[in-house]
């Protein structure tokens, strides 16, 4: 079971309002680099680069509100599954 405090943990495992620093994003199940990877680094979702769950759907928390810098995207839990972070964020205020 993952905890908010194992260095590497899925988006979709954050608490809403916490900083999280994006640390991968994970290929495909047969390790390929697939069209859904390679949209979430165009958009955004690049190693460094420091993000939040503004929000949550209910029930379930399905989609997900992620703020990374100055844009809000709502992921489905699928897609935040595939973009591994580490909790907290050096500069986040």
């Amino acid at each position: 079971m993952l905890s908010i405090t194992d260095p590497d943990l899925p988006l979709s495992a954050l608490t809403t309002g916490r900083w999280a620093t994006v640390r991968s994003v994970l290929p495909d199940a047969q390790g390929r680099e697939d069209e859904l990877m390679l949209r979430l680094m165009e958009i955004g979702f690049v190693p460094g680069e420091q993000l939040r769950i503004t929000a949550a759907g209910w029930p379930g928390r399905e989609p997900l509100a992620v703020r990374i810098g100055h844009t809000t995207f709502a992921l489905r839990r699928h897609e935040a599954d595939r973009i591994r972070v580490t909790a907290g964020a050096a500069d986040a205020g």
